[in-house]
């Protein structure tokens, strides 16, 4: 028989939205690994997405009920696989009524800047689809299941690029020699941080009126392949987007680099960001769980691990590459997003920390391996889908 929960609390009742996703996936198995009770839902809107903007994995991956069955195969552990749309309030509702969970993990939404900037089609679906599922999702839980715990994924791009120090969600600020404490100042830039930031503001008003208990997770950047259930099975690889409308950064340049194509940063390239390895997400997301939020409280915290500008990712990418032997080239082209690109970055992480997290950095070993497990998959890099397709200066969102 498995093991039973390895953190040494019992085990709990997990609901994960969005579960075929980049983090979805690997939560869900990194949460039944620990013996946890796991539900994932989804409808394949980010496959679906993908496809039709010529954006699809680099690695391809099964199906969730494929993946689940693989993974009980090699672990014994079972996922349950739920597939219906979280903006249906009543399927949504209903689950959460007949499963009565401890914790909710929402991941239920259309996840790319660039995408929302298309054009209108794809920002309405962006607004309407994001702000629904957490709306349902606070209903789903008042409703059924009052004390269970959600954590949703928030994303660091809710601050901005401010030129003072973001603190971890909230500050205070004393005027006119009085004082009271706020959700931090954000400026999101794209549609589709502009619904991450709606988001939490839907989540402050519900603990504040109806005494939820929420986690915010304000996400940096991921990166990474590995984690422990990953790497049992090829089947089991978490998604990982190059292209520039699904893929990061760091995705696209150690693509670049095993190509030959010149890595090419954005203007500039002193946009500062906080990064952080996959590994450490699912232990962000572990440790906020089994630390759960007080009813009526949000909690944010900053979850990131390291803060870099493209140009120094680019230069580790670099030194990578050339321990492996590859000619790796750096060219500026011009930004298709509006943003600095020059600019103060500093952030507060404690609180993560203070819960026992342990932080995995972004070095060459790590990156060589990242740039091998690509190297395994050159044949089917389609570098017509590198470049920049959408720019955030027209309203059309195409160049």
């Amino acid at each position: 028989m498995p093991a039973g929960p390895r953190s040494g609390h019992d085990a709990m009742k997990v609901v994960i939205l969005g579960g075929d996703g980049y983090l979805g996936w690997p939560t869900a198995m990194h949460m039944a690994a620990k013996g946890h009770e796991v539900h994932v839902v989804d409808n394949y809107l980010r496959r679906r997405l993908a496809a039709e903007t010529r954006s699809e994995a680099l690695i391809p991956t099964g199906d969730l009920e494929e993946r689940a069955d693989l993974f009980h195969t090699i672990n014994g552990r079972r996922i349950a696989v739920h597939l219906f749309d979280c903006t249906d309030g009543e399927r949504l509702s209903a689950l959460i009524r007949d499963l009565c969970p401890d914790a909710l993990v929402h991941y239920a939404e259309q996840p790319s800047a660039p995408f929302s900037m298309r054009g209108e089609a794809e920002a309405r679906l962006t607004l309407e689809n994001n702000l629904r599922s957490t709306f349902n999702v606070a209903w789903a839980v008042l409703t059924h299941a009052p004390d269970c715990h959600i954590v949703k994924l928030g994303t660091m791009g809710e601050y901005g690029t401010p030129n003072i120090d973001i603190e971890e969600g909230w500050i205070t600020i004393e005027h006119k020699g009085r004082s009271d404490r706020f959700l931090y100042p954000r400026a999101g830039g794209s549609l589709y941080h502009t619904t991450k930031i709606m988001d939490t503001d839907l989540l402050s008003f519900h603990c504040r009126l109806y005494g939820l208990r929420v986690t915010d997770l304000m996400q940096g950047p991921v990166y990474g392949l590995s984690t422990a259930e990953a790497d049992l099975h090829p089947g089991l690889v978490p998604n990982f987007h190059y292209d520039d409308i699904f893929g990061t950064v760091i995705n696209r340049f150690l693509v670049q680099a095993v190509i030959g194509m010149p890595l090419t940063i954005y203007g500039r390239g002193g946009q500062k960001r906080g990064y952080i390895n996959i590994r450490d997400t699912l232990r962000c997301v572990e440790l906020s769980i089994l630390n759960p939020a007080a009813a009526g409280e949000l909690r944010i915290f900053n979850q990131f691990t390291e803060i870099f500008s493209i140009r120094e990712i680019a230069e580790r990418v670099q030194e990578a590459g050339t321990r492996l032997g590859l000619d790796v080239r750096v060219q500026h082209i011009d930004n298709p997003r509006r943003e600095l690109e020059e600019h103060r970055y500093v952030a507060v992480h404690d609180g993560l920390l203070g819960l026992g997290l342990d932080p995995h950095r972004l070095d060459a070993d790590a990156l060589t391996a990242m740039l091998e497990m690509v190297a395994c998959h050159k044949d089917r890099i389609d570098v017509g889908r590198i470049l920049p397709r959408v720019r955030w200066n027209t309203p059309s969102g195409t160049p």
